[in-house]
């Protein structure tokens, strides 16, 4: 009300802006996780496969959040089960797409193309006319990015990357169902050992004796903890003292964080065209973001 009164507002002191950096930071520290271990686990699929490296993602991270959360599995009901097991069956097929589409085309391209998955969700769920022109932006960038054409960068896994764009957007649905179900991460430990169990199958079929080599096992662990237990520990910090929206703006920056990590761990520099394109979906979906209110989207993808 000061403001209002004429007043000028008050001088932040250096400990309330540390305050406030604090949660941007963590958000930050997160992303930059997400897309470095995604660079690790690129540099793991020539010894283990796309399909090996997601089985030793999940299964260690399911391991590490069962003994973090140790969660309760009586008292819940039928329903309760059913969410828990939509989620990890979107968490299992985000992941999968996710990095069969790593293994074809560049970490910065594949996750921009994902990021459209829960755009088009938050453009379905406002009904702001508004958000059609942040879909046509993000359209303009895809289409720089396929240069006309996908088999510029390889049509099936631009493919992937929309698939698990899609799983993502699921992944965002049933996560905050299975939020209201469950108490603290206890939830996102079950759905983590569903997509593991899912998952075993094909990596055991791709990768075979494989998976059991010692070297594999630890950068599959240090996947697993840069792309899942750590970041999600680190939002969960921020989102106590951040507004969800602003988080979520926060998150439609992972292309360009991702772009970052293709480029500083895997060599993959992009081009003018592509790096335009990545700046269009990034505007789009911090424009469809900032014009909608609700929870903010995470992923372990």
């Amino acid at each position: 009300m000061a403001a209002f009164d004429g007043a000028a507002p008050a001088r932040r002191t250096g400990a309330e802006r540390r305050a406030a950096l604090t949660p941007i930071v963590l958000v930050v520290a997160g992303g930059l996780s997400v897309q470095f271990g995604s660079a690790v686990a690129a540099l793991l699929m020539p010894k283990a496969g796309a399909l090996g490296v997601v089985t030793l993602r999940l299964a260690a991270a399911a391991l590490i959040l069962l003994v973090i959360c140790r969660p309760k599995l009586r008292g819940h009901s039928r329903a309760d089960w059913g969410t828990v097991l939509a989620f990890g069956v979107a968490m299992g097929g985000m992941n999968t797409l996710f990095y069969l589409a790593l293994d074809r085309i560049p970490l910065g391209i594949a996750v921009t193309l994902e990021v459209l998955g829960p755009l088009a969700l938050s453009v379905f769920a406002s009904r702001r006319m508004v958000n059609l022109v942040w879909a046509g932006l993000a359209l303009v960038g895809v289409v720089l990015l396929g240069g006309g054409g996908f088999d510029r960068l390889d049509p099936v896994g631009a493919a992937y990357a929309l698939g698990a764009g899609a799983m993502w957007a699921a992944y965002i649905v049933f996560s905050a169902r299975t939020g209201r179900r469950f108490p603290q991460a206890d939830g996102l430990a079950l759905a983590m050992v569903v997509a593991a169990v899912l998952s075993l199958p094909l990596g055991i079929i791709e990768s075979g004796a494989k998976l059991t080599v010692p070297s594999t096992v630890a950068l599959g662990a240090a996947v697993a903890v840069l792309s899942s237990v750590l970041p999600y520990t680190l939002e969960l910090m921020a989102l106590r003292r951040l507004p969800a929206p602003t988080f979520a703006v926060m998150m439609s920056l992972e292309p360009a964080i991702a772009a970052g990590a293709g480029f500083l761990i895997l060599d993959q520099a992009l081009s003018t065209t592509d790096a335009l394109a990545i700046a269009l979906v990034i505007g789009a979906s911090v424009g469809a973001v900032r014009s909608r209110t609700g929870s903010a989207p995470r992923r372990e993808g």
